[in-house]
């Protein structure tokens, strides 16, 4: 179920946190993973960690997504240029909406911060986007470390930073540092412990949504950092 604070715009359902408004300093687009919508257990955690930063949220679904929500059939995520597209819509709207001195961050889980990075690196982009971030980046997938993700990383537009479990199948920090330094990603949070969902091993003291502030605490460092090189 939805949570109470959304939207519609365009056909869109959205969710925004509280702080968001025309007061808000800071804005992110976050977007959901491959497999699980915008309201998933992982997603509320995040939006309401973040939100207690001072960072207004507003989370949207892809099309794939949105008619999933609307027949309860599991589909496949959307070809890429279709997800660019929806990711693109949303900047656009919002970069219109929002004063032009408030930051815009586009965000993702997962495929949704690799559509949001593919997003700042396509050319222009830089005059709508002021800061990425990806929560548990898809760098290959499990099990095959040949296929990585990071070819068009160099052409982000803006600052980029990535926020990464260590025990994430999808890329871990051996498997990382044995590539050599990641050219366009501008800092780097590894959650000790954490699996893809930011999960931690069952031995830890923290729990899931220890380490999901850990990344929000994280994510506001960093944008502070962004608003002072802007300022």
């Amino acid at each position: 179920m939805i949570p109470p604070h959304s939207n519609e715009v365009n056909d869109v359902k959205r969710i925004t946190t509280n702080s968001y408004g025309p007061g808000a300093k800071i804005v992110m687009l976050l977007a959901h993973g491959a497999g699980a919508p915008m309201d998933s257990n992982f997603m509320n955690l995040l939006a309401d960690a973040l939100e207690k930063q001072g960072i207004a949220v507003v989370r949207f679904e892809f099309p794939y997504m949105t008619l999933r929500r609307a027949d309860g059939k599991k589909r496949p995520p959307d070809r890429m240029p279709v997800l660019l597209e929806a990711f693109r819509r949303e900047v656009e709207w919002f970069r219109q909406e929002l004063p032009s001195d408030c930051v815009l961050v586009v965000a993702g889980k997962s495929m949704g911060g690799r559509v949001a990075s593919l997003l700042a690196s396509e050319e222009g982009s830089g005059a709508a986007i002021d800061a990425v971030i990806c929560y548990g980046y898809p760098f290959h997938p499990p099990g095959k470390p040949d296929r990585w993700r990071t070819d068009h990383l160099p052409g982000v537009c803006c600052p980029l930073m990535m926020v990464q479990g260590t025990r994430d199948p999808f890329g871990k920090p051996d498997e990382i540092k044995a590539r050599g330094a990641i050219a366009g990603v501008s800092r780097w949070c590894w959650l000790e412990g954490g699996n893809h969902d930011f999960q931690p091993l069952a031995k830890q003291p923290e729990q899931q949504a220890d380490l999901i502030e850990l990344a929000a605490r994280a994510s506001r460092q960093f944008l502070d950092s962004v608003l002072v090189a802007s300022s």
